[in-house]
């Protein structure tokens, strides 16, 4: 069985704003996105706009126990309900299925200095990093931690209790997300499904984890294709999520299609000159893609692959619009490939396309075409 499966709903949340509008708006625009270059100097980023939870996330308590990773992904995760036409509906939520992409928590991060303090005059710095894990980390800061809360979250916040997964790892992790999830619905094993991910880049973790594999732009922005050699990508804090469901069940219950997805195609390369090429030009087959308008690219800004890339597109789809989602939102890691879909739907949507297609490719590991057609 390979059904169509259909986008009925999308919630975003980014430096550009939250929701479609604001966000089809900067992706027709040219101006550079919201960076903030001054808190985390050298190291731009493109920071969370000012949002009023109480709209998704009523309880203050609720509020409060979530980090802010979480709450940007409850946030949007009630927009795509909300926009779905099923945010009251209380037996479709609880069939609901979830396929969450995310990465881990936030850090204490005076624990973390003290053991990285104390470990440069250790005598036996093993022995000294063991005790201080066992003794200086406390379980509840172990379990804020964990990828799979944001899926805990939206279920207790909006009542989505349908069976759960949780992909973690970087770009790939929302390529598979997506992937799993259409193939559910494409397949017949389920007929409606909530799909995305999060990501907060405002935190001093994982600006030293990225700068220590030397992927991060510094100072001042500038597009993703014209970073050069320097290259980097600028994290962004940012959420997405999308309902999809069979076209089938959405027409029964009076809902707007506004895209179709078809097979999301990944691929994993061992990367090496021309690998990025190579699988992009085999997924670009996968997907069926025939001749888009649009190509929205997750490109990150890392040298030598940003621009292997985009001399590949440029080869694979010469008469479409090329954007980079890095030039609108930033990167935001395992949100990339949701974000550009949920854009791709919404172009769709509004007649401004009749074919999206939507890449990602990691900034080590990992490659996904997907394509959008009108529903």
């Amino acid at each position: 069985m390979s059904r169509p499966v259909v986008v009925t709903g999308l919630g975003l949340v980014s430096c550009a704003g939250e929701g479609v509008d604001a966000h089809l708006a900067a992706l027709a625009g040219e101006a550079a996105p919201r960076t903030d270059s001054e808190t985390f100097a050298p190291y731009p980023v493109h920071p969370a706009p000012a949002i009023a939870w109480d709209g998704q996330i009523p309880k203050r308590s609720d509020q409060r126990q979530m980090e802010a990773w979480q709450r940007l992904g409850v946030y949007a995760a009630g927009l795509a309900l909300d926009a779905a036409g099923v945010k009251d509906e209380g037996a479709f939520k609880q069939a609901l299925h979830l396929v969450v992409a995310a990465g881990g928590g936030e850090r204490d991060y005076a624990a973390d200095g003290a053991i990285l303090t104390g470990l440069r005059d250790a005598a036996d710095p093993g022995a000294y990093l063991n005790e201080r894990l066992q003794n200086d980390l406390r379980p509840t800061l172990f379990l804020a931690q964990l990828s799979n809360l944001l899926a805990g979250n939206i279920a207790i916040v909006h009542g989505v209790t349908g069976a759960s997964r949780t992909f973690m790892g970087e770009e790939s992790a929302g390529v598979d997300a997506l992937r799993i999830a259409q193939a559910r619905v494409a397949s017949g094993q389920i007929d409606a499904i909530l799909v995305g991910g999060s990501y907060s880049a405002e935190r001093p973790d994982v600006l030293v984890i990225h700068e220590m594999g030397g992927y991060l732009a510094r100072d001042a922005y500038r597009p993703v294709f014209a970073r050069g050699e320097a290259g980097g990508f600028i994290l962004g804090s940012c959420a997405a999520f999308l309902m999809l469901e069979s076209a089938a069940h959405a027409a029964a219950r009076g809902a707007r299609a506004l895209a179709r997805l078809e097979t999301v195609a990944s691929d994993r390369t061992r990367r090496r000159p021309g690998s990025v090429a190579d699988s992009l030009e085999a997924l670009w087959r996968q997907a069926g893609l025939s001749g888009p308008d649009h190509v929205l690219s997750g490109a990150t800004g890392v040298a030598p692959i940003t621009a292997e890339e985009h001399d590949a597109l440029a080869r694979l789809a010469p008469g479409a619009r090329l954007r980079a989602l890095g030039d609108v939102i930033g990167h935001g890691l395992e949100v990339a490939a949701p974000f550009g879909t949920a854009l791709g739907a919404a172009l769709v949507a509004g007649g401004s396309a009749r074919e999206v297609a939507v890449t990602a490719v990691g900034h080590r590991r990992g490659e996904g075409v997907l394509r959008l057609v009108p529903a």
